[in-house]
């Protein structure tokens, strides 16, 4: 239905923020730097899925740097369905960095094809010719003046359709998502070791100002080679 004469439409509901995390039985969140040491199979099978349901996928830069990420890959069978759905072949990595201090050459920047190319969000801080650099080898969006205003971002990006975002990390983006009241659900794989880094799932939740404990309801559990797969919801979700 059109708007009335003057009047704009109003902006849709922002999108679905799903986070998928792994942590060992100590909550540590890698191994040498890397999420690899705690994965098994069925997590894996698990992280590709989520991706195959994703409009865009969405990281922290520090995460990025850690893991050399690269475009998203999926099977043959994976995108045949999104394409048979009128989606793209494969969603897009957004990162989010207020410094813009990327190495644009590793996979994600290099390899990007048109239709998939790497977003990066930032803020007007990164300054000028920080944006203007970046733009050579990144979609650029722009929100915020000291600080990436992440509320702001997911409402561009479901301006865009991206209407199913997953986050990956790492633990500043998952406790500033949690502490803003944005994420809706969270997959985490709990992995039966201990001894990795000492870097906890989520950060940032502590100190002045700080949220109150934020409740997730536990939606569904399942076993399988020793690891625990976690799905829970927020409160603040809307899960009809």
């Amino acid at each position: 239905m059109a708007s009335p004469a003057g009047q704009t439409e109003p902006d849709p509901p922002r999108p679905w923020v799903t986070a998928n995390m792994v942590a060992g039985l100590d909550g540590s969140a890698a191994v040498g730097g890397k999420v690899a040491g705690l994965s098994n199979e069925a997590d894996r099978a698990l992280f590709r899925s989520l991706r195959a349901e994703a409009d865009v996928v969405l990281v922290g830069a520090g995460t990025v740097r850690a893991e050399r990420y690269g475009p998203v890959t999926l099977t043959d069978d994976q995108v045949a369905v999104r394409v048979g759905a009128g989606r793209s072949a494969r969603p897009p990595v957004a990162v989010v960095t207020r410094s813009l201090q990327l190495d644009w050459r590793i996979p994600l920047f290099a390899r990007s094809p048109t239709p998939d190319r790497a977003i990066v969000i930032t803020c007007a801080a990164a300054g000028a010719g920080a944006i203007g650099a970046a733009s050579e080898h990144a979609e650029v969006v722009v929100v915020g003046d000291d600080v990436v205003d992440l509320a702001a971002a997911l409402a561009e990006l479901g301006r865009r359709g991206l209407r199913r975002v997953l986050t990956e990390g790492g633990p500043a983006l998952l406790g500033e998502l949690i502490s803003l009241g944005l994420l809706d659900e969270l997959r985490l794989t709990l992995a039966p070791v201990v001894g990795g880094d000492p870097l906890p799932i989520v950060s940032g939740l502590a100190g002045p100002g700080a949220p109150s404990l934020t409740t997730f309801d536990l939606a569904d559990v399942r076993r399988e080679d020793g690891h625990l797969f976690l799905r829970y919801l927020t409160g603040k979700a809307d899960h009809a």
